[in-house]
């Protein structure tokens, strides 16, 4: 449900859980309020009002945040991968189309006369694979070091968030954007995805893994948070 506090809009849920929990999400500062079953809406909304200040100190990091222009997918086009900029060179072939890694360059092998469209979904399959061999690596580091292993992970654009978890499936979706993000910040989110798996919520519980398993995630979610972000509104 909706709830309104002033010029600001929520998103209320309702869950089997005991505390009452508040977040404000990047890129757009869309705010969600998790809170028990039982609880009265005017108590979530006295909860919500007395963390106004906090809100809209949050809303004004995420609307300064930087984003990133549309892409023409044209040559010398920068585009971000691992959280390095790489310029983009299109090469016109009847060969099989294919992405090509080299240093400060991502070549795309194109067939002749392929626009715009066709070379974003290149690019986006290759974005995917790379990161598929990512989490595939991180799924084997984290299976060994905390004996946590999700039965799928699955990867798609997203437009509010990072990543989500279905911990009953046991299954993770990754957002596609977070192959243009350095690896350290895929790993916290992957994690933190992990982590909900066995605790649903944000709760103290789930703190105290986190701080367990990954000491620096708060460091790492304050730079992915800072990172540009894509021109399209789609958080954490």
């Amino acid at each position: 449900m909706r709830m309104e506090l002033g010029e600001i809009v929520a998103d209320v849920t309702l869950k089997d859980i005991k505390n009452i929990h508040l977040s404000v999400h990047p890129p757009t500062g869309q705010v969600r309020i998790s809170a028990p079953e039982r609880m009265k809406l005017e108590t979530i909304r006295v909860f919500a009002v007395s963390k106004l200040d906090w809100i809209k100190r949050e809303r004004r990091k995420f609307t300064n945040q930087e984003r990133e222009p549309a892409r023409l997918f044209v040559p010398r086009e920068s585009h971000l991968f691992l959280g390095k900029r790489d310029l983009l060179a299109i090469t016109e072939s009847n060969s099989r189309p294919a992405v090509i890694l080299r240093h400060r360059e991502i070549e795309l092998i194109v067939p002749n006369h392929a626009g715009p469209l066709q070379r974003q979904l290149l690019l986006e399959r290759w974005y995917r694979g790379q990161l598929r061999e990512i989490l595939e690596a991180l799924g084997e580091k984290w299976r060994t070091l905390a004996d946590l292993y999700p039965a799928d992970v699955g990867i798609k654009k997203m437009r509010t968030k990072w990543g989500s978890c279905n911990s009953e499936a046991g299954r993770i979706w990754l957002n596609l954007e977070l192959a243009k993000k350095p690896r350290e910040c895929i790993e916290y989110v992957y994690v933190h995805e992990l982590v909900h798996l066995i605790q649903r919520n944000h709760g103290p519980a789930f703190i105290a893994r986190m701080d367990r398993l990954l000491p620096q995630w708060r460091a790492l979610k304050d730079q992915l948070n800072r990172l540009p972000v894509s021109h399209v509104d789609w958080k954490y």
